[in-house]
C-alpha cells in the first residue's frame, strides 16, 4: 500500500480486549435487577442498558494516525458523550517515558515539550501502530509491549463467560419454577 500525505491509520481498541470487558460489565451487572429490592429494580432495569451504552462508548477508544500527527479519542458516534482524547502533531513528540506498573508491566507517555500522554498499548495491530508511530515520530518503540498478554484478557473473558451462563442458567431455572 503507498503511503500519501492524507492517509490515514485508524486502530480501535483490539476485538479481545474489547469483547472482554464488555462481557464482564455484563456478568456483573445483568444480576443486580433480579437482586435488588422491589424499591430500585425498575431504576436498575433503566440503569443497566444506560452503563452497557457508557461501557461500550469507553472501548470504542481509537488511535489516528496520518502525516500531520496522532489522535486518541473516541469513535466519531459517542465523540459527543466523552470528550476525553489527546492530538499532537509529530513534530511535538519528543520521547517515549517508560512507566512501571504495579502488576510489573509498563506503559509509557508519550513527551512533549510540557507534557506527557498515555501511548495506547491495547489496539488492534499493535505492531503496525508501533512501526508508524516510529517512523513518523523519529522515536524508537524497539521496547514497547502490550500493556497484558492476551492470555490474561482470554482467562477473563472465560471467566466471565461462565459467570454469566451460570447466571442465566439460574435465572433461567428460577423464572420456569416461577420464582
Amino acid at each position: 500500500m503507498s503511503s500519501s500525505a492524507t492517509e490515514r491509520h485508524c486502530y480501535p481498541m483490539a476485538p479481545l480486549i474489547r469483547g472482554t470487558l464488555v462481557l464482564l460489565y455484563l456478568a456483573l451487572v445483568l444480576p443486580l435487577p433480579a437482586l435488588a429490592p422491589d424499591g430500585l429494580r425498575l431504576w436498575l432495569l433503566f440503569m443497566v442498558p444506560l452503563g452497557l451504552l457508557l461501557v461500550l462508548a469507553l472501548v470504542s477508544e481509537q488511535v489516528e494516525i496520518d502525516s500531520n500527527g496522532v489522535r486518541v479519542g473516541p469513535a466519531p458516534w459517542c465523540a459527543w458523550l466523552l470528550r476525553r482524547g489527546w492530538q499532537l502533531q509529530w513534530s511535538e513528540v519528543k520521547a517515549l517515558v517508560p512507566v512501571g506498573t504495579s502488576q510489573g508491566g509498563s506503559v509509557y507517555y508519550v513527551r512533549t515539550g510540557g507534557k506527557a500522554h498515555l501511548l495506547p498499548q491495547r489496539v488492534v495491530n499493535f505492531e503496525d501502530f508501533l512501526s508508524r508511530f516510529s517512523r513518523s515520530s523519529g522515536v524508537d518503540t524497539s521496547g514497547v509491549k502490550r500493556l497484558t498478554p492476551p492470555w490474561t484478557y482470554r482467562l477473563l473473558a472465560a471467566s466471565s463467560g461462565l459467570m454469566l451462563a451460570a447466571e442465566l442458567m439460574v435465572g433461567g431455572i428460577r423464572l420456569s419454577r416461577g420464582l
